[in-house]
């Protein structure tokens, strides 16, 4: 080995610098050209992909993808999508490299963004991708708020599989029970998607609208006649405030008559009235019965005096006769 060091050695002192100079430079050469062809193997198609699709993504910013973690085919395919919908992919609000790069390394699914963006764009949403990524991060499902935007959708009140009820129970002026069941369309409002109240809130606020509607009709007769007057009261209330959703419309799905609550109270009040009734007669009874004894008593007392009194007399008599004259 050594030998071949020193014959090396030997070899570069006969050059002339000019010689060297050459022959770095082809070395330096084809170990770009080795690079590249590295490059090229590894991510040449999908360059040429992007590059045909006029993505802007170069060769060098795929190898530094792969360095930093980045999957590059998601990326690629994300800035394919924008570019060929006609979304923009430069500029200060344009879905530029890295602001993809920073949202797949965030945690955030990239392609939903992208497809969200698309649906937005061609419903004619004010949506940019930063509040897209915004929302995508905050866990909720950006392509599906933008769907429920375009088409909104239908929420049952209640719902049976969340708290097992089917309908619900309100009970007018007049003591008559309602069973109630509404839908309500909702559309999803994308300025208050973060931190606003969830389906939940919807559907709560709306029951408890419900009831307080037929709670303040004077007779169930009304809600049945005019069930829409339900509907009104409860849009006028304003209770998409503070939630994710814009309520379109809220219909009353089915409608019956359950139980007179107000009779039944009121038969259960006579019952009470009718126990309370009875317990103070017993009582005015027992004290009547406790007055006959004592009346009974003092008949006996005095029973027992005239008694006395009554032999009292033969005693006086006899004293009266020895007494002398």
């Amino acid at each position: 080995m050594f030998d071949a060091i020193y014959a090396a050695a030997l070899f570069a002192a006969d050059l002339s610098p000019g010689t060297i100079i050459a022959l770095v430079c082809i070395g330096i050469a084809c170990l770009l050209g080795l690079i590249l062809l590295i490059m090229l193997f590894n991510w040449g198609a999908l360059w040429f992909q992007g590059f045909m699709s006029g993505a802007q993504v170069s060769l060098l910013s795929l190898v530094g993808m792969s360095l930093r973690k980045v999957n590059t085919r998601v990326i690629m395919q994300a800035k394919i999508m924008a570019k060929q919908a006609g979304l923009p992919i430069s500029g200060p609000l344009g879905i530029t490299n890295r602001r993809l790069e920073a949202h797949y390394l965030a945690g955030g699914s990239v392609p939903r963004v992208i497809n969200s963006l698309i649906v937005a764009q061609r419903a004619d949403l004010n949506l940019n991708f930063d509040q897209a990524a915004a929302i995508d991060l905050a866990g909720r499902d950006v392509l599906d708020a933008v769907r429920t935007s375009v088409n909104p959708k239908v929420i049952v009140c209640p719902d049976p599989k969340k708290g097992g009820r089917s309908r619900l129970s309100a009970i007018a002026k007049n003591g008559v029970e309602l069973l109630v069941a509404a839908k309500v369309t909702v559309r999803t409002n994308l300025e208050r998607l973060i931190g606003g109240a969830t389906e939940d809130t919807i559907i709560a606020r709306v029951g408890e609208g419900i009831i307080n509607a037929i709670g303040s009709a004077d007779t169930h007769s009304v809600v049945m006649e005019n069930p829409d007057n339900i509907s009104r009261a409860v849009l006028n209330r304003g209770l998409d405030s503070q939630t994710a959703f814009q309520i379109v419309s809220i219909d009353i799905a089915t409608i019956e008559v359950g139980q007179n609550i107000g009779a039944r109270l009121q038969v259960d009040q006579a019952e009470a009235d009718m126990r309370v009734a009875n317990a103070r007669a017993e009582v005015r009874r027992a004290l009547a019965q406790a007055v006959a004894q004592e009346m009974k008593a003092k008949v006996a007392d005095n029973r027992a005096v005239v008694i006395a009194a009554e032999a009292q007399v033969p005693h006086a008599l006899a004293a009266a006769f020895r007494k002398p004259l």
